[in-house]
């Protein structure tokens, strides 16, 4: 668990570290756009996405195998999803005389396999060269036309930065009370899926304790120092967009494009 990476920031300096995060955050959801855009089976739309990842974590000085890491939070869920697709998905040909898993099977299950990555690849790359600060003054910026509706964009965006930190300090509490547990006796790893779900509950109910002190003390220490919400508020450090911001532009919109170019729309 302690090697799970998404939600943590990295400190580096680099370009991307010193990035507008408004800026950041419209390349990761245009990031993400790219990947979906990529027609079934065409993987080469995949090669030039996960080109992107390699380049901007040169880019942001960042180990390579620490970005890797953050594929961990959803394996389960990636490695569920493979074997549905192997197990159900009947169109194609068999791989074998009688056998029940077929080429289009095989191909479905490293596409969404290959999608799934790609998608973690590239936000864990968001939350590694952002501080929870920067990522929340970015979410404000965006979502700033909706205080002509009386919207609590501040207040929004706070929510948002803080359940990112926490993440990781979640997955830490965890995983101390798993070995505290396994310490006094407890057995996690041995019997069936619903006896295993029923070892967790002496977890759970000290993860959410746990949880909600540390919320009632983030709101004391936010309370004595004056915090109040979105009212005249200033920021101490501004981000003004720079060459390095529109340059990610150029590149995120090449990146698109070259994804629909090997999408066969244009040829």
């Amino acid at each position: 668990m302690k090697d799970v990476t998404f939600g943590q920031y990295y400190p580096a300096n680099s370009i991307v570290h010193s990035m507008n995060p408004a800026v950041k955050i419209l390349l990761t959801i245009a990031y993400i756009v790219a990947v979906f855009m990529v027609k079934q089976f065409y993987f080469l739309g995949f090669a030039a996405c996960l080109l992107a990842v390699i380049l901007i974590t040169i880019l942001a000085k960042i180990p390579f195998l620490k970005v890797l890491k953050s594929v961990k939070a959803v394996i389960f869920f990636v490695l569920l999803s493979a074997i549905l697709q192997l197990l159900f998905n009947k169109n194609g040909t068999p791989l074998w005389k009688g056998g029940f898993i077929t080429d289009v099977g095989l191909l479905t299950a490293g596409f969404i396999t290959a999608r799934i990555v790609l998608m973690v690849l590239g936000a864990t790359l968001l939350t590694l060269t952002t501080s929870p600060v920067d990522l929340a003054d970015g979410i404000e910026t965006l979502l700033f036309p909706l205080k002509l509706i009386k919207f609590p964009v501040h207040e929004f965006a706070l929510i948002m930065s803080i359940a990112l930190r926490f993440i990781p300090t979640l997955i830490d509490e965890t995983d101390r009370i798993i070995k505290a547990q396994k310490a006094r006796g407890a057995d996690f790893d041995s019997g069936n899926i619903f006896k295993r779900a029923k070892a967790l509950i002496p977890v759970l109910i000290p993860l959410l304790i746990s949880s909600f002190r540390r919320a009632d003390e983030l709101a004391d220490a936010m309370d004595a120092r004056c915090y109040a919400g979105s009212k005249k508020r200033t920021k101490y450090k501004k981000t003004p967009f720079t060459v390095s911001d529109f340059f990610g532009l150029v590149f995120m919109a090449g990146l698109i494009v070259g994804v629909v170019f090997l999408n066969g729309f244009i040829i």
